[in-house]
């Protein structure tokens, strides 16, 4: 791990939840599924669990959690690779089964700030946002080869932006003559074609980057399988905590949740019938805190 560090300055949101949902002071062996910086893994081992296994796909920020973690050193294991390859890595280790699971699905702010990553508007960088950069197409990519209709599908199925058709056909009208390759080319597009009054809070730019984020990394595709898996790989007694950030993936989560409760092959109860919220403090503090939703459940059997 040769490469420079930079700072650690993400906050893990809603820990004191987390800590109070997978109850870490029973011991025992747990996930990390989105392990970022630590911050979640940190709480989970100096609450008493016995070994954290950290997952992420974002290769250039296990060194900070390595970091972070290493008066555990001897109770964790990093391992780079996707929450849904959970099993693989699982299977790797010789982990047959687990007392405890979290995974925050939200970025963290070492990606948003993080130079030549493309996930924010605030600063002219490549269109890239991939949370690997190892693989996979990146956003220009995606604006290059897309089809308008398509485009505009993605725009607003992930998005949820109004305008999405309109969006869709400027950004074809203009790589005729030039590609879209930088975060501003692209704001500038979208705040050109996208009204706005005085009363609105958020840039126009705000949901079709999340849109186009989401498509490059898939973040929604096998959410449910996920979460299903993951359950059956609980102990008795064991726990699921969730953290999403928008609400297409908490309605996965909400709706997986219920359909494993109502019936199928384990028995579990929902333990947040409406999702956990921040307080007012957290976000005060942490202000990324305001969007997140905690959702969890139980193995019963």
């Amino acid at each position: 791990m040769g490469a420079q560090v930079r700072p650690l300055v993400h906050t893990a949101v809603l820990t004191t939840e987390v800590i109070t949902m997978l109850e870490p002071s029973r011991g025992g062996q747990f996930i990390d599924c989105t392990v970022g910086s630590g911050g979640h893994s940190r709480a989970l081992l100096e609450a008493g669990a016995s070994h954290v296994m950290g997952l992420d796909r974002d290769n250039e920020i296990l060194p900070m959690a390595a970091i972070r973690l290493e008066p555990w050193q001897r109770r964790f294991e990093l391992a780079h690779a996707d929450f849904r390859n959970f099993e693989t890595v699982l299977d790797q280790y010789g982990i047959s089964s687990i007392d405890g699971a979290i995974a925050d699905l939200g970025m963290s702010q070492m990606q948003l700030n993080g130079e030549g990553r493309g996930f924010s508007f605030r600063r002219d960088d490549p269109l890239d946002m991939r949370m690997d950069r190892s693989s996979g197409e990146t956003a220009a990519d995606v604006l290059r080869d897309t089809s308008e209709a398509k485009l505009a599908d993605i725009i607003f199925q992930y998005g949820e932006e109004r305008y999405a058709r309109r969006i869709a056909r400027a950004i074809v009208g203009t790589r005729v003559h030039e590609p879209l390759h930088s975060t501003d080319q692209l704001a500038a597009l979208i705040r050109r074609v996208v009204p706005r009054n005085k009363h609105q809070r958020i840039d126009p730019a705000t949901r079709t980057f999340q849109a186009l984020r989401i498509k490059v990394n898939r973040e929604l595709d096998g959410l449910d399988q996920f979460i299903n898996a993951m359950c059956h790989r609980l102990r008795a007694g064991a726990r699921l905590v969730i953290i999403s950030f928008h609400s297409l993936e908490d309605r996965i989560v909400k709706t997986t949740f219920r359909k494993l409760e109502r019936g199928g092959e384990i028995a579990l109860r929902i333990l947040t019938k409406r999702p956990i919220r921040a307080g007012s403090n957290e976000i005060d503090s942490n202000p990324r805190a305001r969007s997140a939703k905690l959702r969890a459940a139980e193995r019963l059997a």
